[in-house]
């Protein structure tokens, strides 16, 4: 296979981490826009996800630590002001010596209480994973201890990525993903679905909507339109395309995941909706066709007693085991695109935000040696200003802020 990323090479590619300093600074480029680098202190940065807090002020989380699945991963947290420019020295916020912590979501309640969000497993098993929550009642400084929302099940795992959604009727919508254990294997995401857990008592309660034929299909972020319905974009574990769905009952049923024409790598993604109603989606423009290699699972690099060499060189590898589609890790991670939309379905794309060859066949980061751009999350303003933070090569976390007229401004 030909691959516009064929020139991928396992080599160590620093970032100047003097620019590492959490200043929003502007960025000459087709599109009106600021970026900031975040002063982050440990080895590795991933997962970011932006939060409007109670105060105004914007609010951002991730993980960091060694490497994903090691036990000094945790969840940190960084504000800016309203009105400034410069983000605040991140805080460790979680500190869990046995478990990864990953995923972090904020979420900022209609009662003005903080939400933390993040899950919660032992080394790089998914199917172990919990859904924890910490809940801070003056935006951010202080936290509640942590408590268990979802527990695994016997089917395997809880793990979330996407924020909580409060529809126009008042229910709580927050998307999960079921990481299926398989016996005596590792995980792996071969088998992962995903649902959604529903409240309409304002988080005391919750009851879980599955999503029918959601195979492979996860990640799932819901976007409420302006005639009711919710839609929903997903990330697909086969790297093939971005699926979507949709709710017409307040997310009480969903219809079948299907594929539309947008590429989708195994990585994750978000849309939001804008004031126009149109909606505005953040993602990695490349799939399994764009890849050269193929990693054997997302912690190839982890056993239960922490790194390890991979067994093998990565290699492209079937796409079926018998008659079941297997995941496909390695696909690369970047550009970092976006797009816009007026139904959901079809998407125009508007730029590039970032670009490279997105070598991600490995995690490491401690050896400078992964090179995705990835994990992105979009927060539209009032101002008509958006939002928007990603992985920059997993050593940190890039916030990018586009002015308003960024539409104009592409044409």
């Amino acid at each position: 296979m030909t691959s516009r990323y064929a020139a991928q090479r396992d080599v160590a590619t620093p970032v100047d981490r003097t620019l590492f300093d959490g200043v929003l600074r502007e960025n000459d480029g087709d599109l009106p826009r600021s970026d900031a680098l975040l002063a982050v202190s440990t080895v590795q940065a991933h997962a970011a996800m932006l939060a409007r807090l109670p105060n105004g002020d914007l609010g951002l989380v991730w993980f960091g630590g060694t490497q994903e699945g090691v036990d000094d991963i945790s969840i940190w947290f960084a504000r800016l002001p309203e009105g400034e420019r410069i983000w605040s020295t991140p805080r460790q916020v979680t500190d869990d010596p046995t478990r990864s912590e990953q995923n972090p979501v904020l979420f900022s309640t209609p009662g003005g209480r903080l939400w933390l969000l993040y899950t919660s497993q032992t080394g790089g098993n998914q199917d172990t994973a919990q859904v924890h929550r910490r809940i801070s009642d003056d935006n951010g400084l202080t936290w509640s201890a942590a408590e268990v929302l979802f527990d695994a099940t016997d089917e395997g795992g809880v793990f979330i990525r996407q924020p909580v959604v409060i529809s126009r009727s008042g229910r709580w919508l927050l998307p999960i993903f079921q990481c299926v254990r398989e016996e005596g294997r590792r995980w792996v995401g071969d088998y992962d679905t995903s649902a959604v857990m529903l409240s309409d008592d304002e988080g005391l309660s919750w009851r879980r909507v599955s999503v029918p034929d959601s195979l492979g299909a996860v990640h799932m972020s819901i976007v409420e339109r302006p005639d009711g319905s919710l839609n929903a974009l997903y990330r697909s574990r086969w790297a093939d395309r971005i699926h979507r769905s949709v709710s017409t009952d307040d997310g009480q049923s969903w219809t079948v995941p299907v594929p539309i024409a947008l590429p989708n790598n195994n990585s994750s993604l978000q849309h939001a909706g804008l004031a126009d109603g149109d909606l505005v989606l953040v993602y990695n423009h490349s799939s399994r066709d764009d890849a050269d290699g193929q990693r054997a699972s997302l912690y190839d690099e982890i056993d239960d007693d922490g790194l390890v060499e991979p067994a093998s060189a990565p290699v492209l590898a079937a796409e079926l085991d018998g008659d079941h589609r297997r995941a496909f890790w390695g696909a690369p991670r970047a550009p970092m695109s976006l797009a816009v939309s007026t139904d959901g379905e079809d998407w125009t794309v508007v730029a590039d935000l970032a670009q490279g060859d997105g070598y991600c066949l490995t995690n490491n980061s401690k050896d400078l040696r992964n090179r995705e751009f990835s994990y992105p999350v979009v927060l539209p303003n009032a101002d008509g200003s958006i939002d928007i933070a990603y992985t920059l090569h997993r050593q940190t976390i890039t916030h990018v802020r586009l002015a308003s007229g960024w539409r104009r401004a592409n044409g």
